[in-house]
């Protein structure tokens, strides 16, 4: 087992409408990678079916692993792999405490409940986590009345209980202003560099930081492209991607995108 996940010959349907037919897929175990294509490529369903909210079309030809197996309890996989999604933010809780949301990821839950029992060095670890990200002075400050950028470093926390191999971000940046989103991408270097995988999901390109070395292009349900970084991060595998003319800007490690010449 040497791939975080693998895809063969899956095809799956969200709601009524078929996003994958026959998709091939795989990452492999510490590998940073961007899964970038336009909106309605299928990147939301890619990681509805990795973090096993919905299945796909069962077929004796198909295959979809996670860390090398086909089955898993949610709350075991969220040991491995932290997931932190945009859907995660618009539903969580808005009453949740700061603290409480990131207790909840060691139960994969929306808040904490009475039943749930937490030992000492697991809130030891939350209060750790809520220092690191630079919110422990909103411990006790509900989630609904947090911006957007102070949700996101609290669902990531949540992510991050269990000390997972590796995050799964979904367009993570999403909503911030400058100052916030700079803060989150510091963050996501800072995890890289202490050895946790990141995969990304978006249709940002400024949202890609250095450390990522594998590109997928994905669209209309399909890759179209797959490489190393500086391969593919060019103006016209871009445009190409996106259906128009972009001009990519490097700084520092990122690319920004500006409209190129019609």
């Amino acid at each position: 087992m040497n791939h975080v996940f693998e895809f063969s010959n899956i095809s799956a349907y969200r709601g009524g409408t078929l996003v994958f037919d026959g998709l091939d897929l795989s990452i492999s175990i510490g590998e940073n990678t961007v899964i970038l294509g336009p909106n309605g490529s299928g990147k939301t369903t890619l990681l509805k079916l990795i973090s096993r909210e919905i299945y796909p079309v069962h077929s004796d030809d198909s295959r979809m692993l996670v860390y090398g197996r086909d089955r898993w309890n949610v709350e075991e996989l969220r040991s491995r792999l932290g997931i932190v999604s945009h859907d995660l933010l618009k539903h969580y809780g808005a009453h949740a405490f700061g603290r409480d949301v990131i207790l909840s990821g060691y139960y994969s839950s929306i808040d904490t409940w009475p039943h749930q029992i937490f030992r000492a060095a697991e809130i030891e670890h939350a209060e750790e986590l809520m220092r690191q990200l630079g919110v422990d002075e909103l411990a006790d400050r509900p989630f609904g009345r947090m911006s957007t950028g102070q949700q996101r470093r609290f669902l990531l926390g949540r992510a991050l209980v269990h000390r997972p191999e590796a995050l799964l971000l979904d367009e993570p940046t999403s909503g911030l202003d400058l100052s916030a989103s700079f803060l989150y991408l510091d963050t996501a270097r800072k995890l890289m560099q202490q050895g946790t995988q990141l995969i990304l999901v978006t249709h940002h390109i400024h949202e890609i930081p250095p450390e990522i070395t594998r590109v997928i292009f994905m669209r209309k349900g399909r890759v179209v492209a797959d490489g190393d970084k500086e391969a593919m991060l060019t103006s016209s595998n871009v445009s190409a991607l996106f259906g128009c003319s972009v001009e990519l800007i490097e700084r520092n490690g990122y690319s920004q995108a500006v409209p190129g010449n019609s």
